[in-house]
Parts: C-alpha cells; sequence; structure tokens
C-alpha cells in the first residue's frame, strides 16, 4: 500500500528531478521568486497536491528545491511562482523536463498552465550495448526528415504513420538510399495546435505543423509516439534502430525563441519563471527583443540561459544516444544581453570545446531574423559546420543560366575556400545544400518561377520571394513530355553538383523521388498531402530514386569527393588535383558572359592504391549546348568511359562501373542546356 508522501528539504543539484535513493529531488532556478509551490498529480487521482516551499529551509542561493518520499515516479508534475516580475500564470512547466503528458497528433493542450503534466524519466531503458556511431564528417550524407510528414501519408504502408516508429520502419528504405545520417525537424515538444490562419477557402485552422516553436528544449514530443505514454522509450526505440543499420540520428534543435512569443504571449514556463534572465528585453519598454521573427529571442549567454543549453545537449547525447545537432537561426547564439553581435560569444566556444559533446556534430544555421548573416564567419573553430546557404544560391545560380555563375560555381564544388579556408578549417566545415525544408523542393525548383503559398493563409505574404528558380518554360504541373524530360535533366544535374563537389551533402527527404509541395515554399503550417511524402512516387520515379542511389554510392566509393583538406593551389609532381576547362579543351571561361565549366578531378592514392579519375561537364545554358573535349586521363593506360549522363532517361542516364561507352582523347563531347556529362577513368587499382 502506498504510504504518505512526506517532504524533505532536498538538494539544489541536479537542476530539474533526479531519483535518488531517499526519493524524488526537484529543482527549479527562480532567482527572483517570492513564493515557490510544487504541483504534483498522481496517477489515478484528480485531485492534485500542492507543497509550498518555505525560502528558508527550501532554498539554496535561487535554486528552490524539495525532495519527496514515498511518492510514485510515474507522476506529474509543475510549479507554482508569483515574485514582483512575473504574475501567477498557472502551473509551470519545468524547464528540465524529460517529457511532457499528452494525447496523439492534434490533441488541444488545455492542461498547459493549467494543470501539473511534466513526467519523470523514471524507466529503464536496455540500449543492448548501443552507442553513438561516431562517424567521420568527411563520410556523412544527410536526409533531412519531418517526422510526421515522411509516414503520414496513406501510401507509407507503415502500422504507426506519423511516428517515430513509423520512420522505423522505413529503415530499409534509408539503408538502400544509402544516407548515412537522418537530421529531424524539431522533435522537442510544441503545441501543433496552436492556428495562427486559416485555409482561405475552406477556412479550417492551420496549425504548427514544422515545430518551429519550443514549449521545451529536452522532452521529445509525445504525439510523436504511437504510445503518448511510452515517448521515451520510442525514441529511442528509433534511434537504437538507426544505429544498427548504420544511420546516425541529427536533431534539428531551436534554442533561439520560444512558444511563450511576445509581450502579449503565453506564459508556460520561462515568462513565469524567470523573464529577465531567459531573454533579451529592452530595458526601458520590458518589450521582447526579436530577432528570431517569432515574438522573443533567448538570452543564451546569460550563464543559466547557456547551461540550460548544455545540460538539455548533453541529456540527449548521453541518454538518448543523439549523434548531431543541427541549431535553428544559430547567430543568434552570438548575440548579447542587448542584442549585440559578440566578438567571443560564450555559449558557441562551450559547445565546440565541451568535453561530452566533443565526437557529436554541430552544425549552424548562421543566419538569423535580425538580418544577421554569418556563413562562413559563424565561429573559428573547426567544430562547427555551417549550412551553406551560398553553395544554394551559387548553384542555384548556375541552373538559372545567371551571368558570372561560373566562377562562383567553381569555388562552392572545390569546397567553398573563401568560406572556410582561415582558422584551420575546411572543406567539411560546409554543409552543401541545395534545398531544405524552408524552400522549394527539388522539383518545384525547377517547375516554378515564383512561390505559391495562398493556402497557407496569408495571402501568399510570407515565405521568401528570392527563390532563384526557374520553371523550366510553363510554370506549375504540366503534360508537355519535352518539358518534364526537361526539368528531369535539371534535377539530376542539379543531384550530380550536390553530391560530387567538397563538403558534406543535405539532401530533404523527397527530393530522390521528384516530391512537390505545388509551388508552396513555406509550408510550416500544412499537415496534409502538401508536406506529406507521397510514397507511390517510388514506383512513379524509380528511376529517378536508382539516379541518387547509384550517386551516393559513387560518392561513398571515392575519397576525392570526400576530401578533409583544400586543393592545393600549386600542382604537385603528378599534376593539379583539380584542374578547370572550358569548351573544346580550352581554359576554363571565368567571364560574365559562360556559361559552362568543366573540372578533371585526380583519383585520390594512398600507398600503391590508386582510386579513378573524373571529368565533369557541366552547361548551365537555357537553350545552346555546349561542347567539350576529352582531355588525356591523368594516368597512362586508362581510358575514358562514359559514366552519367542527366539528359539520358533511365538506365542510361547512370551506367554500371566499368560497362560505359569509351571514349578517345580529343572526342567532342556535347552536353545538352542544362545537362551534365561525367567520365570515368580507371577504377581503384594498384601502381608501382
Amino acid at each position: 500500500m502506498e504510504g504518505v508522501i512526506r517532504s524533505l528539504p532536498g538538494s539544489p543539484l541536479p537542476p530539474g528531478v533526479q531519483l535518488t535513493p531517499q526519493g524524488i529531488n526537484f529543482a527549479l532556478f527562480a532567482r527572483n521568486a517570492e513564493a515557490v509551490t510544487l504541483v504534483i498529480a498522481l496517477p489515478g487521482r484528480q485531485r492534485a497536491l500542492s507543497f509550498p516551499l518555505n525560502p528558508n529551509t527550501n532554498r539554496s542561493g535561487d535554486i528552490w528545491h524539495i525532495l519527496l518520499q514515498n511518492a510514485p515516479p510515474s507522476l506529474r508534475y509543475g510549479y507554482r511562482v508569483t515574485g514582483p516580475q512575473t504574475a501567477d500564470c498557472g502551473v509551470l512547466l519545468d524547464p528540465y523536463a524529460r517529457a511532457l503528458s499528452g494525447g496523439p497528433w492534434g490533441t488541444s493542450r488545455p492542461e498547459l498552465g493549467v494543470s501539473p503534466c511534466c513526467l519523470i524519466d523514471h524507466e529503464v531503458y536496455d540500449w543492448e550495448g548501443d552507442r553513438p556511431l561516431g562517424r567521420p564528417i568527411q563520410d556523412t550524407i544527410i536526409y533531412e526528415v519531418h517526422l510526421r510528414g515522411f509516414t503520414r501519408h496513406p501510401s507509407s504502408g507503415v502500422t504507426c504513420p506519423g511516428t517515430f516508429r513509423g520512420l522505423t520502419e522505413k529503415i530499409d528504405y534509408l539503408r538502400d538510399l544509402g544516407v548515412t545520417a537522418v537530421e529531424l525537424l524539431p522533435v522537442s515538444e510544441f503545441d501543433e495546435t496552436e492556428a495562427l490562419f486559416s485555409h482561405p477557402e475552406t477556412r479550417v485552422p492551420l496549425g504548427n505543423y514544422w515545430g518551429y516553436h519550443p514549449l521545451l528544449f529536452g522532452a521529445p514530443k509525445a504525439a510523436y509516439a504511437s504510445k503518448p505514454a511510452a515517448v521515451l522509450r520510442e525514441f529511442r526505440d528509433m534511434v537504437k534502430a538507426l544505429h544498427r543499420a548504420g544511420i546516425e540520428l541529427f536533431l534539428d534543435v531551436v534554442f533561439n525563441h520560444t512558444a511563450e512569443g511576445g509581450r502579449q504571449g503565453k506564459c508556460t514556463c520561462f515568462r513565469g519563471i524567470t523573464p529577465d534572465i531567459y531573454y533579451l528585453r529592452d530595458p526601458k519598454s520590458g518589450d521582447y527583443l526579436n530577432f528570431s521573427g517569432c515574438g522573443n529571442t533567448c538570452n543564451c549567454n546569460h550563464p543559466v540561459t547557456r547551461n540550460l543549453i548544455m545540460d538539455m545537449l548533453r541529456w540527449w547525447v548521453v541518454e538518448m544516444h543523439v549523434d548531431g545537432f543541427r541549431f535553428d537561426l544559430a547567430s543568434i547564439l552570438n548575440r548579447g544581453p542587448d542584442g549585440a553581435i559578440l566578438a567571443n560569444p560564450p555559449v558557441v566556444e562551450l559547445l565546440a570545446e565541451d568535453p561530452v559533446l566533443a565526437g557529436t556534430k554541430i552544425i549552424a544555421e548562421a543566419w538569423d531574423a535580425g538580418g544577421l548573416y554569418q556563413v562562413g564567419s559563424f565561429s573559428t573553430s573547426k567544430r562547427w559546420a555551417e549550412w551553406n546557404g551560398r553553395f544554394r544560391d551559387d548553384v542555384r545560380a548556375f541552373m538559372c543560366s545567371c551571368p558570372g555563375s561560373v566562377s562562383r560555381l567553381a569555388t562552392r564544388i572545390a569546397g567553398s575556400s573563401d568560406l572556410y579556408r582561415s582558422h584551420g578549417r575546411g572543406p567539411c566545415n560546409s554543409i552543401n545544400f541545395l534545398t531544405s525544408h524552408d524552400g522549394f523542393t527539388l522539383a518545384d525548383l525547377v517547375s516554378y518561377n515564383h512561390k505559391h503559398n495562398e493556402n497557407n493563409g496569408e495571402n501568399n505574404r510570407d515565405g521568401d520571394n528570392n527563390n532563384m528558380s526557374w520553371n523550366s518554360g510553363w510554370e506549375g504541373p504540366t503534360a508537355d513530355p519535352g518539358i518534364q524530360a526537361f526539368r528531369m535533366r535539371r534535377i539530376r544535374t542539379f543531384a550530380v553538383i550536390l553530391l560530387l563537389s567538397s563538403g558534406v551533402p543535405m539532401l530533404v527527404a523527397g527530393d530522390e523521388l521528384g516530391r512537390s509541395q505545388g509551388g508552396n515554399n513555406n509550408a510550416w503550417n500544412q499537415d496534409n498531402p502538401t508536406s506529406w511524402l507521397d510514397w507511390t512516387l517510388v514506383r512513379k520515379n524509380q528511376g529517378l530514386l536508382r539516379f541518387f542511389q547509384s550517386l551516393i554510392q559513387l560518392r561513398k566509393q571515392h575519397r576525392c569527393f570526400r576530401r578533409t583538406d583544400f586543393f592545393p593551389e600549386k600542382a604537385g609532381p603528378e599534376g593539379a588535383e583539380i584542374r578547370w576547362f572550358g569548351q573544346r579543351g580550352a581554359e576554363a571561361d571565368w567571364s560574365e558572359e559562360s556559361r559552362a565549366l568543366a573540372f578533371l578531378l585526380r583519383g585520390v592514392q594512398q600507398g600503391r592504391l590508386r582510386e579513378a579519375d573524373f571529368f565533369v561537364m557541366l552547361n548551365g545554358n537555357v537553350d545552346v549546348p555546349a561542347v567539350f573535349s576529352v582531355p588525356r586521363p591523368p594516368v597512362r593506360g586508362r581510358r575514358w568511359m562514359r559514366l552519367i549522363e542527366t539528359a539520358a532517361p533511365s538506365p542510361a542516364d547512370f551506367v554500371a562501373d566499368g560497362k560505359g561507352v569509351l571514349l578517345n582523347v580529343g572526342m567532342e563531347i556535347t552536353v545538352p542546356p542544362m545537362g551534365c556529362v561525367v567520365l570515368q577513368a580507371g577504377r581503384q587499382m594498384r601502381t608501382a
């Protein structure tokens, strides 16, 4: 029989909740609080219990703490906090909570602020020897996924669509595709039912589908579990299954703002505890500074907030076995208490130097909504990789036939040394991408000149107007077989550039299948087939899927595409490791008018092993073919054979290794508009 719950003063450390032999210890930072009450709800009982904390015995410095004896770890808990800076906001969430109670996706959250809903991680989980994989960054191929959208479509065929288990059921697909890391859009708790807009025709409320509005930083979303009460176990099951397949898991984390919004926003956690520490605020007006575009900005470099961020990341790595993080609007991490840019931001340095995170990938989205753009300059640390927005823009410019794009394209293909050569950084500091969740899909990039976001309910005002896209001659869907073939050619050429460039490639789930969002470039509130992956495309566009699989395999087989250092500026005894060409064997044309570029990539040699060489020809002209001459292979006795031709239908677009047509030196190769041809000379071989 359950005993009477007794309270003891408890300990100020660690923050959050800890199960001890004496009982359950609760600790909450609340500097300016005048009164703190722990509120708990026991299983099977409707009435909550309150435990007021005595400031004389239950407070150490700024930490309020209490230990409960005879309390079941399956309880729910929260806090009431009052003080000069905070009105009574009801029952607040613990910033250190590991999970929240909740129902399936779409369930409203009336309990927030009303009743305790924080859960304790009390189950013992058997990891069966699992550890984070620690794959070298140069061998990484990232696949960005919205957890719900990946399997929510009726065609997914999974038993638990839209959940951690649903993704687990698709691991065979991920392994066959060849990606090495899945990067999930935010899976920390958020309220998907908060609807700011409605569909313009049906008037149906549009919720927060993407999840970039965190309630907490360390609690996986209960609605992403097939059984919400088992969310921690199901998340861990997913990670363990991914690791068994050799696939790492990265999380898109949002530490730049929270769901509480600005002055008139909600009060669910931080605002009700110590808002001046957790948020940037105007000292005169008290308004919340907004560098996130979402109403508030976290005070990331305050020691308390900084410790919270570090503790949450360590929790994800140590207790949940996460392999890496992508930091949303990461430039906010570089801002000080007044929003000014710091020369040496403490939190950025801590993230790079923390010993627990030493084997973890850390990736910055190196800009924010306040106009700060730091691609190439986010941090001098070699640990920090960055989403390379310039790679995206410069490759798109070339594939839109923009003037002056050839020289910029060459720089991006070679690893963006203009951005990452300083401070000992290299190509792997560049996360190369052409598309992401934010913007057009790859299919839409070649099908639309303009965004079509009317269904978002904002009269098409939302989303970026500068897409660097071209519709290939017709806006949107068309039955014209010529335009359809041209678009497919452009998609394949985009893919070649992405996967054969120096740096770490990232592609978005569905791009390998030709997935379209109907021209919507900001589908943050589209929880419908617009954003869901239609798995019938696996059969419909099986040729495109095969092309991506083959490209990924090619990248894995040849280290010349996975360099950790930049190409030497001077040629070695065997010649340059990369050589640039223009048309018909001429030197590369770097003029504003140039639209064509080729490069010869020498295979990597280690000891007596010598890998294959490659000659890549790219035509960025809209309607004019480009003619290139086949150069002499770097290794005597080797011959070129045609490997890739993006204008050819499947399976001729990518021939099997060693089965391509042999070509003679000096032969002319015609590359059609927006096309690409890749030649390969030799395989891995022993040299004298």
